[in-house]
């Protein structure tokens, strides 16, 4: 005959026959609930089913609720863009990656401006070396269709 390890308040903890274990759950006007099933005997709770359940949600959602949100932030250039536009666009990566979002910087290039990757490449390591001090290169640049993308994390932790 099957077996189950007991446990749960107001109960003898041991290892009862699955009848028994019904029996006394019965007796105490409460379910009798698989905890561990792989373990040797399986392991059975004496508690309240929907308690058990409320609770468990209750639990997830605090997890969730403490889980970190990863915010991206992006930052697009053109392959030709001037000292003016890179350092203006600089300054709000600095401050993306500053309040700990990541960076997604990337160069769309428009038309015939693919024959500009090299310029696109030099302009995105440029950024990831004036970022330096403020994030992590996760991405090198890479081309995937006709933009650029390339990823920075925060190095500061919120």
């Amino acid at each position: 005959m099957p077996e189950v390890r007991l446990v749960g308040d107001n109960v003898e903890v041991g290892v009862y026959p699955i009848r028994k274990a019904r029996e006394i759950a019965e007796e105490l006007g409460l379910d009798l609930v698989e905890i561990s099933p792989k373990a040797k005997p399986p392991v059975c709770k004496v508690i309240e089913y929907k308690k058990f359940l409320y609770e468990q949600k209750k639990r997830d959602k605090a997890l969730k609720s403490k889980a970190t949100k990863v915010i991206v932030k992006e930052i697009r250039f053109g392959p030709n863009t001037d000292e003016h536009d890179y350092e203006f666009k600089k300054k709000h990566a600095v401050k993306f990656l500053e309040s700990g979002a990541k960076l997604k910087a990337y160069v769309f290039f428009k038309g015939r401006s693919i024959i500009f990757k090299d310029q696109g490449q030099i302009l995105l390591l440029k950024l990831a070396q004036d970022l330096e001090d403020y994030g992590t290169v996760e991405q090198m640049p890479r081309l995937e269709g006709k933009r650029m993308t390339m990823f920075i994390a925060s190095k500061k932790k919120k």
